[in-house]
C-alpha cells in the first residue's frame, strides 16, 4: 500500500510534522525528493565533524551545513530544521537522553547542524527498476545495525559504520549496486553484500535503529552505509551535548533527487 504522503509536496510534509499530524517515519513521502540526516554539534566538535565527514563521504555525505540559526538555506529554504522532523534524539555525554517532536528550544548560539544525504533518495531509482524496497512495502522505517566495518578517524572522532539494509533476489542486487554506485552524495554503493555477521552483525532480525524486515528465501541482505553513523560517532565519544534525527524520520527538503548532484555543483562554483 503506497504511502498517504507519497505525493504530497514537501512542503506539505514538513507543514504537517510542524503541526504535529505526521509522526511516523518519513520513508515513501514526498516522492522524488531529497531527504536527509541530521546532526547538530556545538563548535569545537563540529569543527571536527567537518573534517571527519570529509575523510568518511559515504556513510557521511554533508549537503548542507547551518549555523547561526537553525534554517536551511540550500535544500529547502527558509525550513526550521529542529522543529520540521517527525522525532529528534538529544544526546547528554553521548547516552541517548530523550526523544521529543520539537528540538528549537535545544539551539544555542554557536551551534552547527549538518544535514546528511540518506538512503531514502535513491530508493527512488530502484523502485523505477521494479526492485521491491521491503522496508517500504512493510511501511517501517529501514533496518540499521552497527557494524565493525571503521571510518576513518579525525581528532576525537572515530568509531563504526551504521548500516541500512534492503533484502533482495541476487539478480536486483547487482542490480542495485550499478545504480547506487552512480549516487555518491546519497552514499553510493553498497558496502557489504551477503554474509551479515563479516560486519559484525549477530542477529538480522534484530536491527539496532529502524524495525526488522522480512527476508524471503533466496534474497541476500544488502547494506549501504548509514547516515545514523554521526549518532554512533556521538555514543562513541561523548561530546557533553548533540541533536539528531530520529533514525528513519528525515528532513524532506525542496531539492529533487534527480536534480541534486547539478545543484550542489552549481553551489561550489558560485
Amino acid at each position: 500500500m503506497p504511502n498517504p504522503y507519497h505525493d504530497a509536496s514537501p512542503a506539505r510534509v514538513r507543514e504537517l510534522i510542524e503541526a504535529g499530524e505526521i509522526r511516523e517515519s518519513t520513508a515513501g513521502m514526498a516522492a522524488g525528493y531529497v531527504q536527509c540526516n541530521l546532526i547538530v554539534l556545538e563548535k569545537d566538535y563540529a569543527d571536527e565533524f567537518r573534517e571527519f565527514a570529509r575523510l568518511n563521504p559515504q556513510p557521511c555525505p554533508v549537503l548542507e551545513e547551518f549555523s547561526g540559526e537553525p534554517i536551511s538555506r540550500f535544500l529547502a529554504p527558509g525550513a526550521n530544521v529542529l522543529r520540521s522532523i517527525p522525532w529528534y534524539n538529544v544526546y547528554r555525554d553521548g547516552q541517548l537522553a530523550e526523544t521529543i517532536p520539537d528540538a528549537s528550544a535545544y539551539w544555542k548560539e554557536g551551534m552547527v547542524g549538518f544535514l546528511i544525504g540518506c538512503s531514502y533518495s535513491f530508493e527512488e531509482a530502484l523502485l523505477r527498476e521494479d526492485i521491491e524496497i521491503r522496508h517500504i512495502t512493510q511501511g517501517t522505517p529501514v533496518p540499521m545495525w552497527n557494524t565493525t566495518i571503521p571510518c576513518k578517524p579525525y581528532g576525537r572522532l572515530k568509531g563504526g559504520t551504521v548500516v541500512s539494509m534492503r533484502p533482495m533476489p541476487p539478480e536486483d542486487a547487482q542490480k542495485a549496486r550499478e545504480i547506487t554506485e552512480k549516487m555518491p552524495r546519497v552514499h553510493g554503493g553498497p558496502v557489504h553484500i551477503g554474509d551479515p555477521a563479516a560486519i559484525g552483525i549477530r542477529d538480522i532480525t534484530k536491527p539496532d535503529y529502524g524495525q526488522p524486515v522480512t527476508i524471503r528465501e533466496g534474497e541476500v541482505p544488502v547494506f549501504w552505509a548509514c547516515g545514523v553513523t554521526p549518532q554512533l560517532i556521538v555514543q562513541s565519544v561523548h561530546p557533553p551535548f548533540a541533536l539528531s534525527h530520529r533514525p528513519g524520520y528525515m528532513f524532506v527538503s525542496d531539492i529533487l533527487n534527480t536534480e541534486i548532484e547539478e545543484k550542489l555543483e552549481e553551489r561550489e562554483k558560485a
